[in-house]
């Protein structure tokens, strides 16, 4: 006799793969007072990024090899902190801008799929994968970021108390950076703010750090991908009047190479840079899904293309002066 073994299928989680690019080259990240500003801001925005992006995909050729990267580009629209006209309105106008600049948008996002995607609540998914590091010395006195939604890279100062009877006052002290080089540049990053009526707003820089793993092909829900690409099955198709009605992410250019990549590069005004400051301060303490981990570590080495251990190290950014 031979005995057979049952097992759940539930017992053997998979994680789904995505394909990968070598570069997700973002070439914009618009608020809805920048498209309030009109088709010339646009204009100036594409005009300035241009060079840049001519830079980033000589940059990705060389560490190709010699080979041709794969290389996709993406625009992030902010749908999430305010809405501002309907996407049959913006998304011609922005395509029109950027390829009177001679560039071209494989992929168009909404910032509140950052938040939240179909039923996958993403931002406090990720949230939950926080990993505070203690810094050197200290005692857990400091309230969790789960607690609080605040999250440092290093000790802030500590809190002034009232001194007890015949004893001294504290001394003030600093606050440290911890991985500092010398001198501290210490930050402390707001991840949401919560209504006295528990409505949840998570800030922008956090969303930001979700939209940069997405990007990356490393979030995950229940194994399966979040953040998948919808066609936009037509060309010349009209875009939908409510933003809820547009996909959170849509491929607009059906030759496009994958969404998401090994690394990615942003071509932003230099008012982002406070914001992805706070974005590298969030990936370095965020416990990313280790099969995604796995599977880029896995194919990446089949090819024979380096990539960072550190999460916040495959981000990189291109800074222009202006707004």
């Amino acid at each position: 006799m031979t005995e057979a073994v049952f097992r759940e299928t539930s017992a053997e989680p998979r994680t789904q793969a995505v394909p990968l690019s070598h570069l997700s080259l973002e070439l914009g990240h618009f608020y809805m007072e920048d498209f309030e500003a009109g088709p010339a801001h646009l204009r100036q925005h594409f005009d300035r990024v241009r060079p840049w992006v001519e830079a980033a995909r000589a940059v990705a050729v060389a560490q190709a090899g010699g080979k041709r990267p794969r290389i996709s580009t993406c625009f992030l629209i902010d749908d999430y902190f305010t809405r501002f006209s309907s996407p049959a309105e913006l998304v011609p106008l922005l395509l029109a801008e950027a390829d009177r600049a001679g560039l071209v948008i494989d992929y168009l996002a909404r910032e509140s799929g950052c938040a939240v995607t179909g039923k996958v609540p993403v931002a406090e998914a990720v949230a939950g994968r926080i990993v505070e590091e203690p810094p050197p010395g200290s005692y857990g006195i400091r309230p969790p970021a789960a607690q609080t939604g605040w999250l440092a890279n290093g000790e802030r100062s500590p809190t002034a108390r009232a001194p007890q009877a015949m004893k001294r006052a504290a001394v003030w002290q600093p606050p440290t950076e911890t991985a500092a080089r010398r001198h501290s540049v210490f930050l402390d990053v707001e991840l949401w703010s919560d209504t006295p009526d528990g409505q949840r707003t998570w800030s922008c820089p956090f969303l930001a750090a979700v939209w940069q793993l997405a990007r990356l092909g490393l979030l995950r829900n229940q194994g399966e991908a979040v953040l998948s690409p919808h066609p936009h099955t037509d060309a010349g198709s009209s875009f939908p009047e409510d933003w809820d009605e547009l996909p959170t992410l849509v491929r607009l250019n059906p030759r496009a190479d994958p969404f998401a990549a090994y690394r990615t590069c942003s071509v932003l005004p230099n008012r982002f840079l406070p914001v992805e400051h706070a974005v590298r301060v969030i990936l370095d303490q965020i416990e990313v899904d280790p099969e995604a981990l796995h599977q880029v570590a896995e194919r990446s080495a089949r090819e024979s293309v380096a990539v960072p251990d550190s999460v916040a190290d495959r981000v990189s950014y291109l800074f222009y002066a202006g707004t």
